[in-house]
């Protein structure tokens, strides 16, 4: 993997947003139109502030593909862009992407996903799809009734209730009130996340500036934490191979707030986007203040 030396010229997208950007006022209903799902899955969610990456453990408590609440064992900031490493059990593999905190009270947090690729909407969706269909609760399960009453010999009326049919009625109550209690905690998520995006109301998004260009060569020097990007598995039967060159934006402290590929094969190209977007450099300056700049990186795949 190495930089170009070319000088970054296009403008930022404003749909990505730095640390500390402010939400996009909302004067209409629940912005929810796809569905989240109960689910429980470890995360680790990285925040930086001044420069300096923080890590916090957590584990989801509903997610979906527009965001995730989570129970972090950290201190957020409603507004704070931060990265996040979703582990997904039944696909073998780990889901990173980049979310802006909504809302955060006693390690409690809604996180709403920026930078989800139809790839990775499409994995956590059938993943949560199979998960839930793997859980033990059967809410439809239903209970046959005995075909006979009583004793047809004249027994008495007192007799008790065959072990099966009494485990029956048992199952039906536990499931009924699982129903209830499932029905009563959605019913109180679905409102805390309306009154959370109701306080949104008169905040408005602040588009990414750069205020300098600076060449590869001299942003290649400043990188202190790197991934390298794996090659997919759908790029084998081709064959693909390359160098890809994307168009970089660090903010000042010194994260990737969003970057844009010059050329390619698309299935490289989100390859190299999933792999930079982890990446840290040391916050650029300009008469001694940090600064948010654009450069130019290119990274180099082999079969």
């Amino acid at each position: 993997m190495n930089f170009t030396t070319e000088a970054a010229t296009r403008e930022p997208d404003a749909e990505v947003m730095a640390a500390g950007a402010q939400i996009q006022s909302w004067d209409r209903p629940s912005r929810r139109r796809v569905p989240r799902y109960a689910l429980q899955t470890p995360l680790d969610v990285m925040v930086l502030r001044s420069g300096v990456p923080d890590t916090f453990p957590g584990r989801s408590v509903n997610l979906g593909e527009g965001g995730v609440a989570a129970v972090v064992a950290g201190e957020l900031l409603p507004g704070e862009a931060v990265a996040i490493e979703l582990w997904l059990p039944l696909a073998g593999d780990a889901l990173r992407t980049r979310a802006l905190v909504k809302h955060h009270d006693k390690l409690w947090s809604g996180m709403e996903f920026v930078a989800l690729s139809a790839d990775q909407r499409a994995a956590l969706r059938d993943w949560a799809e199979a998960a839930q269909a793997e859980a033990p609760l059967q809410t439809g399960a239903a209970v046959s009734p005995e075909g006979g009453k009583g004793s047809e010999s004249g027994g008495s009326g007192n007799t008790p209730l065959p072990p099966q049919r009494a485990r029956g009625r048992a199952w039906v109550f536990l499931v009924l009130l699982a129903a209830i209690v499932a029905g009563a905690w959605w019913w109180h998520w679905n409102r805390g996340w309306k009154e959370l995006e109701s306080r949104l109301e008169g905040e408005k998004v602040t588009p990414i500036q750069p205020q300098a260009h600076v060449a590869g060569d001299i942003m290649e020097k400043m990188v202190i934490h790197r991934v390298d990007p794996d090659y997919p598995a759908a790029a084998r039967p081709e064959n693909l191979q390359g160098v890809i060159v994307l168009d970089v934006v660090v903010g000042q402290d010194g994260s990737v707030l969003d970057m844009h590929p010059r050329n390619g094969p698309d299935v490289l190209a989100q390859a190299a986007m999933e792999a930079l977007r982890w990446w840290r450099f040391e916050p650029y300056r300009v008469d001694g203040q940090p600064v948010i700049v654009e450069t130019t990186v290119a990274v180099e795949f082999k079969p």
